[in-house]
């Protein structure tokens, strides 16, 4: 059984990521999780650590899937087979997501490098 937790948590991290893209900078203190303030203040944040903190996510993913893939092999008890495919599954989709950003970036790039100067 799939744990409504884990997906809650999912979806709040996306619609943060999404607020955070699409807020002007001054809505950025309503927004920001805790992890971007500092002293109470919001910084701006770049696209560049966006991406950065996107990719770090999905590599803990990727990382903790693999943890309890060898765990349960190993015969470790507390874990079931059902945890370990949802934990694969889920690196699997972040994986994907993050290749369907990385070929949107590279169109709009091409897109742009193509604009007559």
């Amino acid at each position: 059984m799939i744990e409504r937790a884990d997906i809650n948590s999912v979806l709040m991290q996306m619609r943060t990521i999404k607020a955070q893209v699409q807020a002007p900078s001054s809505d950025m203190a309503d927004i920001a999780p805790e992890g971007l303030k500092e002293n109470g203040v919001v910084g701006r944040t770049s696209f560049g650590d966006i991406l950065k903190n996107a990719v770090d996510g999905v590599h803990d993913t990727q990382v903790s899937a693999k943890k309890l893939a060898v765990a349960y092999e190993q015969g470790d008890s507390s874990i079931d087979l059902p945890q370990v495919m949802i934990a694969a599954e889920k690196a699997s989709v972040s994986f994907q997501a993050m290749t369907q950003v990385r070929n949107r970036l590279v169109s709009a790039y091409e897109d742009i490098m193509k604009m007559p100067i």
